[in-house]
């Protein structure tokens, strides 16, 4: 049975059932949670399903996915069921201004939730992707879908060295993770967000009254350091990270001059090496 679910026992399937009755309850957040096999790109998926009428809370998770994206339209990819490839369906009714916080929401909830069950020091690089040292863990897109936000997150869980789709990433496996059972991380990761979530909701979208803002910033790897930031027209900015504004954009004070990202690739200047 070459092509079983159960073929790599190390690797264990996800169950849609036990996932459905651990997190669809009445009063939360998540309103359903599919599995499936094999698909080209949950954020996709999901897109099609909005304008479907799915609703809020909406979860669906792919074993495998072919063709999913990272930000910048670049490739993710991953051996089937050594990581979790995920999208959700959030519908955050506070105002357009304060929504760019969602996905660094996301990326706070997971770090917070994978630092807890797999007790690997994780930090946030500007604006989502999770960090272990300068390596990268897991990375979030997020894309809006008429009145909704799509948001999707890759993350490698049993990866091993030789399997890293990039050099510059890593594993929880690699990592040496006291957890690597995607089926805890997984309800961890969505418990998590739904709690910072419905704080930030709460609060109306500000990152200050909601904690938002103060808990990213502390697990940040990216405050206080070198950045090379690459904007959009070719326009490369270098300087020093020095917060994140009321709005989520990264500060970067570069000629004596404070700068406001709302987007841009970010890479961390290595330190130089001491001795």
């Amino acid at each position: 049975m070459p092509n079983s679910p159960y073929a790599d026992l190390d690797r264990p399937p996800l169950s849609e059932a036990a996932l459905q009755k651990a997190l669809v309850r009445p009063g939360s957040l998540w309103s359903a949670v599919t599995v499936v096999e094999r698909t080209g790109s949950t954020n996709a998926d999901l897109t099609r399903a909005i304008r479907e009428g799915a609703r809020e809370g909406t979860v669906l998770v792919a074993e495998s996915q072919f063709a999913g994206r990272g930000r910048l339209g670049r490739l993710w990819t991953a051996p089937p069921r050594s990581g979790l490839t995920f999208s959700m369906i959030l519908r955050p009714e506070v105002p357009p201004a304060r929504q760019g916080w969602l996905s660094l929401l996301v990326a706070l909830a997971a770090a917070s939730a994978i630092r807890r069950l797999a007790e690997v020091d994780v930090r946030l690089k500007w604006p989502n992707d999770l960090l272990v040292g300068e390596r990268k863990l897991a990375g979030i897109l997020a894309e809006r879908v008429d009145t909704a936000v799509v948001v999707g997150m890759g993350f490698n869980v049993s990866i091993r060295p030789e399997e890293l789709p990039v050099e510059r990433a890593t594993s929880l496996f690699i990592e040496n993770a006291a957890c690597v059972d995607r089926d805890p991380l997984l309800r961890a990761i969505l418990r998590e967000i739904e709690s910072h979530y419905r704080e930030w909701v709460e609060a109306d979208g500000d990152a200050d009254a909601s904690g938002l803002r103060a808990a990213y910033v502390a697990w940040s790897g990216t405050i206080g350091r070198e950045v090379r930031v690459e904007l959009p027209g070719e326009r490369v900015l270098t300087g020093l990270a020095t917060g994140v504004d009321h709005a989520g954009h990264l500060l970067v004070r570069a000629q004596g001059q404070e700068h406001s990202l709302s987007a841009g690739d970010v890479v961390h200047v290595r330190r130089p090496e001491s001795g």
